[in-house]
């Protein structure tokens, strides 16, 4: 056993320390990324946000509100290859380059993203998703699709430490997601006691990616727009949404009514809800890593993606980062006790 004394932080440790200017308007920053992925030298560019892979967020009716953002949707693993054909087939021209098959790591996961990808070859970007990205089974699968698929774009996670960031590039990802416990609906930290403060994972992970010329999605832990610009500040190429995205018309989950007031349904992907939406159950093994949730129903999601988009401007204008990409480099965070004045928040 070994203790390391070194303090981690979250997104609630920090602030930006503002710096001089010389941007008259936040109209000025550009949001838009440019990157080439290192196993396919494909090039992609975009507002590097995405909708995560939870089916009350990560949707196709999602994915065709952000793709007209230029941001990115990581659908989540349950359609079928019917549906991916029936959406595809009235989708836009270029969606495919704003989404991702997500699969799981099973054989039957790996024979239906073969499918998937026979049938509509176009699709660019695979999501490899497990909430246990250490182990060695990880590891093989993403090797074996490697192998597959080796024109494709392949995001795999999740860790939070260096090393298995390093691991996972040289075994065939390209991008790495990051964030083990942070999401407003995941309990792994509570049932397990493993985690690590989002902002030192993405400091370190991040450090690890672009030494070896891969990229990191910062995934879980935001709770408002400034939470996506520290993300982006201490290193994330990509931030991945859940909680932010979920209430929407476009986030899919029953909707409620209670006392008149709706709400809709959100869920994280190892709760109770899921396994047995998914999976019939929760196995007699393991334990329900996840809360389900009744969120206050916010309409289109339009309005919360311009909030979203507005406050990563503003957070540049704020520290003199003319495009997204200058912000980490214009990056100072002093450490604080306190985030804002709530006197009158509900």
């Amino acid at each position: 056993m070994r203790i390391e004394n070194e303090v981690k932080l979250g997104f609630k440790d920090v602030m930006f320390r503002p710096k001089r200017s010389t941007l008259k308007s936040r109209s000025q920053v550009e949001l838009e990324r440019t990157f080439k992925f290192m196993h396919t030298g494909f090039e992609w560019t975009g507002i590097p946000v995405m909708a995560a892979n939870m089916d009350t967020v990560g949707t196709f009716e999602m994915a065709l509100k952000l793709a007209e953002r230029k941001c990115f949707t990581a659908m989540h693993k349950h359609y079928t290859p019917e549906e991916w054909t029936a959406f595809l087939a009235a989708a836009p021209k270029g969606i495919e380059n704003h989404i991702a098959v997500s699969t799981g790591t099973g054989e039957a996961d790996f024979k239906k993203l073969i499918t998937i990808k026979d049938e509509h070859p176009e699709l660019k970007f695979i999501c490899i998703d497990v909430a246990n990205g250490y182990s060695e089974h990880f590891v093989s699968f993403l090797k074996k699709t490697r192998e597959q698929f080796p024109d494709k774009v392949i995001l795999a996670g999740n860790v939070v430490t260096g090393e298995m960031v390093e691991e996972l590039l040289l075994a065939g990802a390209d991008i790495v997601k990051v964030g083990i416990g942070p999401g407003s609906v995941c309990t792994t930290r509570v049932k397990t006691g493993v985690g690590y403060p989002q902002l030192s994972a993405i400091i370190e992970c991040a450090d690890a990616a672009h030494g070896l010329g891969g990229q990191i999605i910062s995934d879980g832990g935001c709770a408002i727009p400034g939470d996506v610009s520290k993300a982006f500040g201490a290193g994330a190429d990509f931030v991945m949404l859940g909680g932010m995205l979920a209430g929407h018309d476009e986030s899919g989950g029953e909707t409620v009514e209670v006392d008149g007031r709706k709400f809709r349904q959100f869920y994280g992907m190892s709760s109770s809800t899921a396994m047995e939406k998914h999976a019939g159950g929760v196995a007699n093994y393991r334990a329900s890593e996840g809360k389900t949730v009744e969120v206050p129903y916010r309409g289109a999601v339009e309005n919360t993606l311009n909030d979203i988009l507005g406050g990563v401007r503003s957070t540049c204008t704020y520290v003199g980062a003319g495009t997204l990409k200058e912000l980490t480099k214009r990056t100072t965070f002093i450490r604080v006790a306190e985030q804002e004045n709530r006197v009158y928040t509900k």
